[in-house]
């Protein structure tokens, strides 16, 4: 019983810490190297057009959103043209969607 109450707290223990590590980790801003492009036009992953940076996170592509503001600013430049740029910005969850709020927007 003690060795199985041991286990427990050491799960406890390792979740408290991923879970605090995650929170540090939450506001800092990160840059985004990759394709800019449109969620609808070019990717037929959304309904209506919006800006988004498609980045390679090991042997995947992860589709980022940029924000309403920057998203709008910058949709005329790669809608139809998608552009290698990067995204510097603050990573958020909104649903199952990851969003970027950019405080910088690159094209290369």
């Amino acid at each position: 019983m003690r060795a199985a109450w041991s286990v427990v707290l050491g799960l406890v223990a390792v979740f408290a810490l991923s879970a605090v590590a995650r929170a540090a980790d939450a506001g800092k801003e990160v840059t985004l190297k990759g394709t800019i492009t449109c969620a609808k036009c070019d990717l037929g992953v959304a309904d209506k057009c919006a800006t988004v940076i498609k980045v390679k996170e090991g042997d995947k592509d992860v589709v980022y959103y940029l924000d309403d503001t920057s998203g709008k600013k910058n949709h005329g430049k790669i809608c139809k043209t998608p552009t290698q740029g990067s995204v510097t910005g603050t990573v958020s969850e909104k649903g199952d969607k990851k969003v970027i709020t950019a405080s910088k927007v690159s094209f290369e």
